[in-house]
This record gives C-alpha cells, structure tokens and sequence, in this order.
C-alpha cells in the first residue's frame, strides 16, 4: 500500500465501501424493483415476524385485499360470498342436493380483522408457532377468503368429518371432485401443494370470472 494510502483515515474508507454498497442497492433495486421492496420492507403483520418472499407469499400465503362490500351477498346465516361465487355455489349445492348430496357451508367471506383473530388467538389457546398456524389458517392480509371467493364446504350427513382432512372420505368431497369444476370451483390447497399450505380438500375457490382469475393468477402460476 502507498503511503497515501496508509495516510487516509480508516473511516474514509469504511464510507467509500458504504457508498458502494448503496450504489450496488440501488442499481439492484432499478432492475428488480419488486423482489428487492419486499425483502427489504418490514413485516407486513404487526405482531408476526415473517418477511415475504420474493413471490409475495407471506408463510406459503399469497397476499389478498378484501372484497367490497356491496359486492357480497349472504348464503347461509351469518356467511357471506362475492356475489359471483354466491350464485354459482348456490347453483352446485342444488345439484348436489339433487344427487342426496347435502354441501354445508362452514366459512365464507372473513374480514381481515376476523381472521386477525383467528390466526393470532386461536395459535395461542393452541400454543403453536405462526409457522404451525400458518399450515392451516393464513396470517391476516394473506387469506383466500377475505376475496369473497373462497369457501369451506362440509358434508351435512358427516359432520364429524368437517374441517378435517377426513373430508375426502365423504360422499361431499367425492361429488365435489367430480362435478366442481362445472360451477368453476377449484380446491386451493390439494396435497402436495406448491404453497406448502397444509392439505384441506374442505376448502375450495371461485375462478368462474375476470376478476377472480385475476386474484388468484399468482397462485395458479405457482400450481403448475
């Protein structure tokens, strides 16, 4: 090294290498702006110190905004769907009804605050860990059913079975299987799935629009 070299302070040099980190950032972050935000941001649950990834997934959640309000129309007591999913799930439990099958609905639309509470309350009455709990119940902000779209569906004749993944052992779950698809119902969550979500053949989405291709297009990429 030169004497110049060794003449400079050693904070110069702590700065120069700082300037160039932030350089080197910043020039990351004009290139892929979206992957490097969500790293670098805080935890987007208060109360939860999980980052996103760089798919935007939050525990094997894809992120998702509630649905409007005057788009939900009621379906049972107290549950609620987008009305798109409303009338087609409508329309699939009068088929199955037809077939002696009888689709209960469990869970529907839930507001963010709602799941708030069942993510953080239930994980502690069960004193699990937010990766425990995030294997069957999404962080606020991160659930499929605050779109509207989403539905857990039980079977009438077997209500031991519901919420539980011996629903796929129910006349329910079999006629779903079979004939879902033609009410544009898919099951979100099948065994093995790429979200890493636990398997929950109870739980099923709507796709039957724009729109809801739209939600769940970053989670339909990631199944294929």
């Amino acid at each position: 090294m030169s004497p110049a070299l060794q003449r400079r302070p050693r904070w110069r040099f702590a700065l120069i290498a700082a300037a160039g980190s932030l350089l080197t950032a910043t020039s990351l972050a004009v290139v892929f702006p979206q992957p490097l935000r969500r790293l670098l941001a805080p935890p987007p649950v208060q109360g939860l110190q999980a980052r996103v990834s760089l798919d935007g997934r939050l525990l094997g959640h894809f992120p998702y905004a509630e649905a409007p309000a005057d788009q939900l129309l009621a379906i049972a007591p107290g549950q609620e769907l987008h009305r798109d999913a409303a009338e087609a799930l409508q329309r699939m439990q009068a088929a199955a009804s037809a077939d002696g099958v009888d689709l209960r609905v469990l869970s529907a639309y839930r507001s963010i605050d709602l799941q708030k509470h069942l993510f953080f309350d239930v994980k502690s009455d069960r004193n699990q860990s937010a990766l425990e709990r995030a294997q069957v119940s999404a962080p606020p902000g991160f659930s499929e059913h605050a779109t509207g779209y989403a539905v857990d569906l039980g079977d009438g004749l077997a209500p031991a079975s519901n919420l539980s993944p011996s629903f796929d052992s129910t006349a329910a779950f079999a006629w779903l299987r079979a004939n879902a698809n033609r009410y544009h119902f898919t099951l979100s969550f099948p065994q093995g799935n790429r979200q890493g979500v636990s398997y929950e053949p109870w739980h099923w989405r709507f796709e039957g629009s724009a729109e809801a291709l739209k939600t769940f297009e970053a989670a339909e990429r990631l199944g294929r």
